[in-house]
Order: structure tokens, then C-alpha cells, then sequence
């Protein structure tokens, strides 16, 4: 059986997406009804970058699954400078079940990912926030009962990782996507076309301007990101002025569907890319999409044991009739 990684959004054809964030809904009602991890196993979480939600979500949920995360953070380990990323996942896949990475380039992953033989999932790179957009995607079936149909604004910087991401996952969840960012901040055209060729196969569609009003336009989700990611604080003032039409605040939600929701992945500044009267308003599922980082993670982590023939019998049972 071939190991299953989580390296981008695509990675799940829409038939299984539907199965882990099925399997998510069932692990949010009964949080230790699946034991994946049970012995417990170790899964290796790796953080280039500092994170909260990342990291506490990870390791509560393989503590839950019964596992034991082995967290390693920034400067802590040999990884992609005296030891290479094929040998450490040579390593470590006789040691742990899972690793999970958070880092920069996402070529890093996917040479992790061609030399282990235990799942490999992205935690976030430079492209990709997939584990980020599970949890979006749990919390709009949530609220509004389904993906299929419904319609995601996303403003900002529209060519960061959580933009790709919303256009891949969206898509694959038969959302119609409509992405709005400046001229010179948009997706690549490569995510755009792969987009659009995952939309045709789930009656989605997608959309990239420069007009917030356009992508706002009778929206039944609003989201946004930080116009300030790590690594480029030396350019705070240049992105607040670039940004600074792509604001979520009460003017941009007059122009969504009078019962949009409104996502923000974290960390949130408020009167910056979104006003505290939205972020702390009564459409914001936001604190609900932070807490989704935690079941989808589980579910995704048990669902890949499973698909890569390295979980236990009873956990495939489980998994099976969960999400049958």
C-alpha cells in the first residue's frame, strides 16, 4: 500500500476530503473514539517557524489519538543543515508513525515526503495552509450545513499561502472561490489553473480580481489573513497602504449575503486587515475555526494511518464506519 502525505490541498480528491472532515465532525462529538496513536506512538512535529495553533492543536490531538508528540522547535534539530532532509526521514521513519512540518520552502516537504515511509503532513509553508483550511472547511459545514454551492470571499494578499490554499480547498469543496487582491499580489497562474481544473470535477468555480466588491458581492463566507506575515516586517508600512482597500470591516460585509460568516486563520489585527467590530461581531465563527484546527488535524492524521495500511485493525474499522 502506498503512504498517503498531506503536502497540499489537492492531495485529497474531493470523495476523501468529504471523508475527513466527516471523520473530523465525528471526532469534534466524541473526542476519543478513535485511538490511531495508541501504544502510544510518537509523531514528530517540526517548527521552523513559531506558531500557537499549530503547535497546540498538533499536540493535543496525538495526545487524544493516544500518541506521544515529540515537538521540536525553531534551532533544535540538524534538519536540512548537517543532516540532509532524505536522511532524517530515513531516520525517523523507524522511530515515529507521523511527521508534521512547519517551514518555509515547500520543496523541503516534498523530499521529506519522497524518502518516508510514514505520512508526511505540511503544517504550513511558504505555498500551502492545508491543515488551516480543513479546519475553515469543518466550520462552514458547521454554519451553513455545506460546502457544495456556497461561495468564499477571500481579501488581502491574495498571493500568500492562505490565498492558494482557499483557492485549492475551496474549489475541491465545490465552493465557488472568488479571491481579491491588488494588481501584483494575485496567485500564480498555476494555482489558479489547478484551481479551476479541481472546481470542473466538483461544480465549483473560481475567481481572481482586483475588485473587493466583486469577490464580496452576495458572499456566503468572508475570510482574510494578515497583510503581515513572518518575515516581512520591514515592508509594515508599504502592505498597509497596499492593502488598505481589501479591509473586512462593516462596509465590506454590507456587500456579503446578510447571513455570511466571516474566518480569519489567526493570529488577527484588529483595525488593521479586519475591524473588531467584524472579528468580534456575530458573524464571526472564528473562535470555532480555531478550535477546528484540532478535530480536523485528528481526523487527518488517523485517515492517513489508515489509508497507508499503518494503522491497527480496530482503528480501521473505526475510521471506515465513521465515515461510511
Amino acid at each position: 500500500m502506498t503512504v498517503r502525505h498531506f503536502l497540499t490541498d489537492l492531495d485529497l480528491s474531493p470523495a476523501e476530503l468529504d471523508q475527513v472532515l466527516t471523520l473530523a465532525g465525528h471526532l469534534k462529538a466524541d473526542p476519543y473514539a478513535i485511538r490511531a496513536l495508541a501504544g502510544p506512538q510518537t509523531a514528530a512535529v517540526f517548527f521552523d517557524k513559531t506558531s500557537t495553533r499549530t503547535r497546540f492543536s498538533f499536540a493535543a490531538g496525538i495526545s487524544a489519538l493516544g500518541g506521544a508528540p515529540l515537538v521540536v522547535n525553531p534551532g533544535e534539530s540538524q534538519l536540512g543543515h548537517k543532516e540532509s532532509i532524505a536522511d532524517t526521514a530515513r531516520v525517523l521513519e523507524r522511530m515515529v508513525s507521523l511527521i508534521i512540518w512547519r517551514t518555509y520552502a515547500h520543496s523541503g516537504l516534498e523530499e521529506m515526503a519522497e524518502h518516508s515511509g510514514v505520512p508526511v503532513i505540511n503544517a504550513l509553508s511558504d505555498d500551502y495552509h492545508p491543515c488551516q483550511l480543513l479546519a475553515d472547511l469543518l466550520t462552514v459545514r458547521e454554519h451553513l450545513g455545506s460546502t457544495t454551492g456556497r461561495s468564499l470571499a477571500y481579501l488581502g494578499d491574495a498571493a500568500n499561502n492562505m490565498a492558494n490554499s482557499y483557492l485549492l480547498a475551496g474549489a475541491n469543496a465545490g465552493m465557488d472561490v472568488r479571491i481579491a487582491g491588488p494588481e501584483g499580489s494575485l496567485p500564480e497562474p498555476g494555482i489558479i489553473e489547478a484551481a479551476r481544473g479541481r472546481a470542473a470535477l466538483t461544480g465549483g468555480a473560481v475567481l481572481v480580481t482586483t475588485d473587493p466588491a466583486e469577490a464580496l458581492r452576495g458572499a456566503d463566507v468572508v475570510a482574510t489573513d494578515t497583510w503581515i506575515s513572518m518575515g516581512q516586517e520591514e515592508q509594515k508600512e508599504q502592505r498597509l497602504t497596499r492593502f488598505g482597500d481589501y479591509r473586512v470591516d462593516a462596509a465590506a460585509m454590507a456587500q456579503a449575503a446578510p447571513g455570511a460568516v466571516v474566518l480569519h486563520c489567526l493570529p488577527a489585527y484588529r483595525g488593521v486587515e479586519i475591524s473588531a467590530e467584524v472579528i468580534d461581531g456575530p458573524q464571526s465563527v472564528v473562535w470555532d475555526e480555531a478550535e477546528n484546527r484540532l478535530h480536523a488535524q485528528k481526523a487527518l492524521m488517523a485517515w492517513l494511518l489508515v489509508e497507508s495500511g499503518l494503522a491497527d485493525a480496530e482503528t480501521e474499522r473505526l475510521v471506515r464506519a465513521a465515515v461510511r
